[in-house]
């Protein structure tokens, strides 16, 4: 028996897309023991992973701070693991691996940069889609993908029925109209719009509801929809997996929430400006589509709208 490493740092989207991965992983190294390496807002969720050992945690401090550094590398060299697979591919881990097996093959080290096809630079392989890349990643280091292409996040899922029987939820839409504040172009301004064509067609009989994160609950009020707390508390992610998985559809922009609808099997819609294409991030699944345009400011709640009729 052998200790193996996985990488996953993040963010909330990667981490749902990446489920497939870890989980063929898991079992094609079913006689050894599989870590993971993660931060510190998904360290909670990936202990709830069925496949895997245990998590260990990077603080991700600043490289600059050599002690902590230090300890990282030390507690990760007690594990003496066999072989690492770096899904995040960052130079970060780049930097990790240059510490922890500086000359490692793929047979050591899997990763984008061990595992790049000949004659392809990573710039060109990095416009293949999120999922085909750690497709390749994983066969090209001997790993049987069963499930890398069809990633279920439905591992993440907890218990919600006591939050929604306090918000007496039974049909409902899941609305997130939020982004990051630095990426304002992944954010459709007309969810108001669409929520009242809904509460019109639907004769008000579905509840349209929102689930904030913690930095977004303030701007939640100028969005006409149920706001879904947890004692005045955003959901955890297991919370919000339940959320989604319960709900009649969602719509989003191309945020974390998105990701966990497509891969939770849900129906549900993701808007797109021009910051990157639905196909790039693997995103479209069986129930869960995209719509993409230039602007988002001239994609009209009606065209959405329209859209959501023809999915439901």
């Amino acid at each position: 028996m052998s200790n193996i490493l996985i990488i996953k740092h993040g963010s909330l989207g990667d981490i749902a897309q990446a489920s497939g991965a870890i989980q063929d992983i898991c079992e094609n190294h079913k006689n050894d023991d599989v870590f993971l390496l993660t931060t510190k807002p998904y360290f909670d969720l990936f202990k709830k992973n069925p496949f895997l050992k245990d998590v260990i945690l990077d603080k991700r401090l600043p490289r600059y701070n050599v002690i902590y550094l230090y300890f990282l590398m030390r507690e990760l060299k007690k594990y003496n693991f066999s072989k690492v697979y770096d899904l995040q591919n960052s130079s970060r881990t780049f930097f990790y691996k240059r510490i922890l097996f500086p000359k490692a093959t793929k047979e050591i080290w899997s990763s984008t940069e061990t595992t790049l096809p000949e004659g392809t630079t990573k710039k060109d392989f990095d416009n293949d889609s999120v999922l085909s890349r750690f497709d390749h990643q994983l066969k090209s280091s001997g790993i049987n993908t069963n499930h890398t292409l069809k990633p279920d996040f439905s591992w993440s899922i907890s218990d919600i029925t006591q939050i929604k029987n306090h918000y007496e939820l039974d049909k409902y839409i899941v609305l997130f109209p939020f982004c990051s504040p630095h990426l304002t172009s992944k954010k459709w301004p007309y969810y108001n719009e669409l929520i009242n064509m809904i509460n019109e067609k639907s004769k008000n009989e579905i509840k349209i509801v929102i689930a904030p994160g913690p930095d977004e609950i303030k701007e939640s009020s100028k969005i006409n929809a149920l706001c879904i707390l947890d004692n005045g508390k955003a959901l955890d992610i297991s919370q919000l997996s339940g959320l989604i998985e319960d709900s009649l559809f969602v719509v989003a922009n191309d945020t974390g929430p998105a990701h966990i609808a497509a891969h939770l099997g849900s129906k549900g819609i993701a808007l797109f400006g021009s910051h990157t294409t639905p196909f790039k991030v693997s995103i479209e699944r069986e129930n869960f589509k995209a719509i993409q345009v230039q602007e988002l400011s001239k994609l009209s709640a009606e065209k959405v709208f329209e859209r959501m009729s023809v999915i439901i």
